[in-house]
């Protein structure tokens, strides 16, 4: 039996179908859809067509039929498929967003797809809905009543009060050489090492790396900040002890800030961010003519500073 739709292409359209299998920056089924025409116009059988580009019969037909009927771009492009029914409303919905946003039933940690699946039901808010319509819903509203993020959640007391207001005042005085603003921390940085070159970027094309590393180690980055001055120093260690925290003060007030007349110092409160700790690594005398020059102010306790 004679094909009803014969595929018979041009120089423009074979080199245009050729364009899309070599670059590969199609769609899968867009290059599935080049690599049918093209064989088809070779006098492939459909069969033939199908077992090479792994479909079925009917599509390598359909396509064909496409491209007679349609043309090169009808043939190549998805159809126009008609919206999909909602099966939630914007009431129904909001709902569905309240219920994910509040306290789980009792019993439960969390809720998940299928309790609000079961509870939207048994509310009589829908007749039916399935877990996976639930979870697509509180995707496409960026829900995720299944995560939790760690989080300084504060108790706001007197203490709490004085030590915001002491902070707050001290960042609201103007720049003043003499009596400097530094802000100091730490934290933890883990030390990594690539096992494999990177691939150096080309058109089109970022930098890449491989994903696996090897570990060596971690070490400690203390860092100084004087906002007003924009003026910041960085300094790496090993480890971070009451010893380490004395040094960076007997740094700053001698090298950083020895003109200072006084150093108000900004810190959260880490056990080892105490004047005792000078007095624990210097002798006194020392001790006592460091802590002279400084001016320890401490953020609240428990609050995301």
């Amino acid at each position: 039996m004679a094909k009803k739709y014969i595929v018979d292409l041009n120089e423009d359209e074979v080199s245009q179908l050729q364009s899309i299998i070599k670059k590969g920056k199609h769609k899968a089924r867009t290059i599935s859809r080049a690599n049918i025409l093209l064989m088809a116009s070779e006098g492939e059988t459909d069969q033939a067509i199908a077992s090479i580009v792994r479909a079925h019969v009917a599509t390598v037909q359909r396509i064909r039929e496409k491209f007679v009927i349609g043309g090169l771009d009808f043939a190549l492009k998805d159809e126009v498929h008609p919206p999909k029914h909602k099966k939630l409303d914007e009431k129904q919905e909001a709902f569905l967003i309240a219920t994910a946003c509040s306290n789980p039933p009792e019993g439960r940690v969390r809720w998940t797809m299928q309790l609000l699946a079961d509870h939207l039901v048994n509310v009589g808010i829908i007749d039916s809905i399935s877990d996976e319509t639930v979870r697509q819903t509180l995707k496409k509203n960026e829900i995720k009543p299944w995560l939790k993020e760690q989080w300084c959640i504060p108790e706001v007391n007197a203490e709490y009060v004085f030590r915001m207001e002491d902070v707050l005042d001290l960042y609201n005085e103007p720049y003043d050489p003499k009596r400097p603003v530094v802000c100091f921390d730490e934290r933890p940085y883990q030390l990594v090492e690539k096992v494999r070159l990177p691939l150096p970027p080309q058109p089109e094309q970022p930098e890449r790396y491989d994903f696996e590393y090897k570990r060596n180690g971690t070490v400690n980055l203390f860092a100084c900040f004087q906002p007003l001055a924009g003026w910041r120093h960085i300094e790496v260690t090993e480890r971070r002890t009451k010893a380490d925290f004395a040094k960076q003060m007997k740094n700053l007030v001698d090298v950083s800030y020895r003109d200072a007349d006084v150093i108000r110092l900004v810190v959260d409160n880490l056990n080892i961010h105490t004047p005792n700790a000078l007095y624990e690594v210097f002798p006194p005398e020392e001790a006592r003519r460091i802590i002279q020059k400084l001016e320890f102010h401490y953020t609240p306790k428990h609050a995301s500073w």
